[in-house]
């Protein structure tokens, strides 16, 4: 049989007071207001689509035929290598994109205060 043990010297979620809590989180929308998404936001998302379904198609066929002379296995293997250069090309562009949104939102907290 198992007991129960009763410790009141323990604190619960409810004990604490909000001391040493951490400050407030940024819960800005993560999709910008409709003017500025449909400038910016949608081409390059665009840009990148057209780009990760031609390059590495593209990359495939040419030089499957002129490169590597009908080795398939070396063409595909670029093809695939170029998928993940247009990936990794589009996550740092997202990553550089934030940054300078925050980089924004700071400046213009500064100049209100």
């Amino acid at each position: 049989m198992t007991t129960r043990r009763i410790v009141s010297d323990e604190k619960t979620s409810l004990d604490y007071d909000g001391k040493g809590a951490p400050g407030p989180s940024n819960t800005s929308p993560a999709v910008p207001s409709v003017p500025d998404f449909s400038s910016g936001v949608i081409f390059k998302l665009m840009s990148f689509t057209f780009a990760m379904i031609t390059l590495p198609i593209g990359t495939y066929f040419f030089t499957n035929a002129y490169v590597f002379n009908g080795n398939a296995t070396y063409a595909g293997g670029l093809a695939a290598l170029m998928a993940n250069v247009v990936l990794i090309g589009y996550v740092i562009m997202a990553f550089m994109d934030d940054q300078k949104e925050l980089a924004e939102e700071a400046e213009k907290e500064r100049k209100n205060l």
